[in-house]
């Protein structure tokens, strides 16, 4: 708007929306946490406790550029209110589940209304904010969600030293109804009813794809990568995939754009900020467990043992500008990965004995690693675009970066719970027992307890950490691949006729439609 009347609400309706991107910043974190106490709990095997987090991820990102779609046609501040009214309602339905399969159908639901607040909650400003006031407000709204990943950790660990796990989903519904009301009262409605039609083949064929994709890879160290049902569900995804892709080709005003893969910046970027998220998302998934099982850490205490990684992360947000500035995107993405690669192959030398200050070390060079490589890449990425396709570019580099979190926890946590089985000592437990050690680390230690077994318990933890240290070696060698060819084809400086980039935090959340 080209003019604005100062008005104290506008202040409190960005708090609402701070309250909701902390919410879904922190949510991100927070169940990696409760995963070893839910899997005790609910004796949830590694797969279950992959879907467990793969459940919100996949619906995330499957449905992310819809989502941003229906607001622009329907109404922002109705679907922010519809958004945050989803998510609430699946927080609070994952609060009272009593299995398996309910926590997962709730975190499901919990990912359809985080899609449709991720993208809206930044593109209602431009009509609470006058320019000047503008990016002050993004970078609020954005350093929220970025607050939130050190904290989810934390928050969830208190919580599950005080309550009970359903409690890190319960914790969602005050922020949620409180986002919901300050919306409903204090945001204006704001529409683009030329913004394309939402697809519903495409949208269909991106969930069921990603779906059996994710369903493939969590199955395969169970039933073997030759099974019949593996084999036929990854290679329904590839089918379900390709035909999205041909059919977004045909579209005159396709919902993912990928034409704009080829600009060599954007796709090249991108594909850095995806591979980050891969590492990420999968190593958030396999350290708590390390924490909590192997080296005997309460809930709090492990999530108080994440911070260096996250404290990394965040100095390397407020660095990284600079550095981009002095030596360019590409000297900056290619550091990152380079460090990032250090970061996992220090940390495969991980022993039963190596204590905590080692774990400390390798993770604040891991989050360093992060924050050099991740946010040079997204803003480069929305750099090479030109101006007119600022806001798709930010709609697909999102979707893609939540592609790979998806990816990275279900063959990262695959990897994982195969090398874990394979290397357990079983030998002379009941077949019963033997099966229920070799779901997890936590369901060892549950059956050694129970048997009296230290051997196992000693065994399970020797086979966690290998395991781990396979993890972070696949990491260490796919970051080191990809910096190679970020320093022969990235980009040099931003090129002046190109578009500005979004600002963006460590969690990479862009204004797609300002």
């Amino acid at each position: 708007m080209d003019t604005f009347t100062p008005d104290p609400r506008r202040w409190w309706a960005l708090a609402a929306l701070v309250a909701s991107m902390l919410t879904l910043g922190f949510d991100t974190t927070i169940l990696n946490v409760a995963l070893p106490t839910m899997a005790a709990d609910l004796g949830a095997t590694t797969g279950e406790q992959q879907w467990m987090a793969d459940a919100y991820v996949v619906v995330f990102a499957a449905l992310m550029l819809p989502a941003g779609l229906l607001g622009d046609r329907f109404g922002r501040r109705l679907m922010l209110v519809v958004g945050l009214g989803i998510f609430l309602a699946g927080s609070l339905a994952g609060a009272l589940a009593d299995g398996v399969g309910t926590v997962i159908a709730a975190r499901a639901v919990m990912g359809v209304g985080a899609a449709l607040v991720t993208p809206l909650a930044l593109s209602v400003l431009p009509s609470l904010f006058a320019p000047e006031e503008r990016a002050k407000a993004v970078g609020i709204t954005s350093a929220a969600s970025a607050l939130g990943l050190p904290l989810g950790p934390i928050v969830g660990g208190w919580l599950l030293n005080h309550f009970w796990w359903g409690s890190v989903f319960l914790v969602n519904v005050p922020m949620a109804a409180l986002g919901i009301t300050a919306c409903v009262l204090l945001l204006p409605e704001t529409r683009d009813p030329a913004s394309p039609k939402v697809d519903v083949v495409s949208t269909a064929l991106t969930a069921t794809g990603l779906g059996a994709l994710v369903y493939g890879i969590i199955e395969a160290p169970g039933r073997g990568w030759g099974d019949a049902l593996v084999l036929g569900t990854l290679a329904a995804s590839v089918a379900l995939l390709t035909a999205l892709v041909l059919r977004e080709r045909r579209l005159e005003r396709p919902m993912l754009d990928m034409t704009l893969l080829a600009h060599r910046g954007f796709l090249l970027n991108t594909v850095a900020a995806t591979l980050v998220m891969f590492v990420l998302s999968g190593l958030l998934f396999v350290l708590p467990p390390y924490l909590q099982a192997v080296l005997g850490h309460d809930a709090l205490g492990t999530g108080l043992r994440l911070l260096p990684m996250m404290g990394g992360l965040l100095v390397a947000s407020r660095t990284a500008p600079q550095l981009t500035a002095r030596f360019g995107a590409r000297a900056a993405v290619t550091a990152g990965l380079v460090v990032l690669a250090f970061a996992a192959f220090l940390g495969s030398r991980t022993t039963t004995d190596s204590g905590y200050g080692f774990t400390a070390l390798w993770l604040s060079v891991t989050g360093l690693g992060f924050g050099f490589a991740l946010i040079p890449a997204m803003n480069s990425a929305l750099d090479a675009l030109p101006r007119d396709r600022a806001g798709s570019g930010s709609g697909l580099l999102m979707t893609l970066r939540q592609v790979g979190g998806a990816i990275g926890i279900a063959l990262l946590g695959s990897l994982l719970a195969g090398t874990f089985r394979d290397r357990l000592d079983t030998g002379g437990l009941p077949p019963r027992a033997a099966d229920t050690a070799g779901d997890s680390v936590v369901a060892a230690h549950l059956v050694a307890e129970r048997v009296g077994s230290a051997d196992l318990a000693a065994s399970a933890n020797s086979a966690y950490v290998h395991g781990m240290g396979v993890v972070l070696l696949v990491c260490g060698v796919a970051a080191l691949v990809s910096a190679l060819p970020a320093a022969a084809f990235l980009p040099g400086a931003p090129r002046p006729d190109r578009a500005p980039a979004v600002p963006v935090m460590a969690d990479g959340e862009a204004d797609a439609r300002q």
